[in-house]
């Protein structure tokens, strides 16, 4: 007899949870969302920092200590030896040399040449328009892993192996394309208004472009400018098949050469690793209003 009231049972169990929260006030949910984002966020943040802060703390570690089991989170003995041992080799620096080099000279070149690609896209119409804005998007989404060989033999005809300009126009290939289509969303937010009147006082379109859009665009630039940056000073894969000599080497190469035949110096390439995320760091925390900025408002086509 008891077996038909198993349904009515489990339709009361079914709807208790929702009944609860239908008994909730307007504040306590909001308490209930707010402890739940906090509590996604503490997750979230420590799931990224604790690779992080373990890099720090093992640059501060001898290589036994790195190894010692169990593992300790500090060491005993901190030292900043393993810091002073890679700023003090010019082999090493040389290696930042090159990073900086090379990704301060493709920002340059991209922000050179996506600011009038874009403004020509934005801007004007002409033949083959839609065409090239496929082939753009095309440059994105093709893998770059699949052009390693045909770039290498492309650099060594061209004599540009090992070079400053081999690294640089490969790394331009992959943000260009990025960089025009940012900038391109970027500048239809501008009114058109404002290069018109531009002219209108006789001002050319260059004109127009460097005196009005540029200066109003730095969010927009900012934003590419700090994805450029990051792309040519972390990649690893082309700067390694594209050099040869240690001259020529960037900070990720260098950090792989630490690895020696028979053993591996951790701490001093948890150091260089320290040391080749400052920069970036650095550059989010100053631009990190007109990075966030940028990438919000160039998403949209007003």
């Amino acid at each position: 007899m008891a077996t038909p009231t198993l349904p009515r049972q489990r339709d009361r169990v079914a709807t208790a949870a929702p009944a609860v929260v239908r008994g909730l006030t307007t504040r306590q949910r909001r308490r209930i969302a707010l402890v739940l984002t906090v509590t996604g966020l503490v997750l979230g943040a420590t799931f990224a920092g604790a690779p992080i802060l373990w890099m720090l703390l093992s640059a501060l570690k001898s290589n036994s200590e790195i190894f010692a089991y169990p593992p300790s989170l500090l060491s005993d003995n901190p030292s900043i030896q393993p810091f002073i041992g890679i700023l003090q080799d010019p082999r090493q620096l040389r290696f930042f040399l090159n990073s900086y080099v090379v990704a301060l000279s493709v920002v340059a070149l991209t922000l050179l040449v996506a600011v009038h690609a874009a403004y020509a896209f934005s801007r004007y119409e002409f033949p083959g328009k839609h065409l090239m804005n496929v082939v753009v998007i095309s440059v994105q989404a093709v893998p770059p892993v699949t052009l390693l060989i045909p770039y290498f033999g492309l650099m060594v005809a061209l004599g540009l192996y090992n070079s400053y300009a081999g690294l640089i126009l490969t790394y331009i290939v992959f943000t260009l394309s990025y960089a025009i289509i940012m900038m391109t969303g970027y500048f239809n937010t501008l009114p058109r208004e404002l290069d018109e009147a531009a002219r209108v006082d006789g001002t050319s379109s260059f004109g127009a472009l460097w005196r009005i859009l540029i200066p109003i665009s730095l969010p927009g630039m900012v934003s590419v400018g700090m994805y450029t940056f990051m792309i040519a000073w972390n990649e690893y894969l082309f700067a390694l098949t594209l050099t040869r000599t240690d001259d020529m080497r960037t900070v990720p190469i260098g950090i792989q050469l630490l690895m020696g035949q028979h053993s591996y110096d951790w701490n001093q390439m948890m150091a260089m690793s320290v040391l080749g995320s400052l920069p970036v760091i650095v550059l989010f925390v100053f631009f990190q209003r007109f990075f966030i900025g940028g990438m919000t408002s160039g998403s949209v086509k007003h």
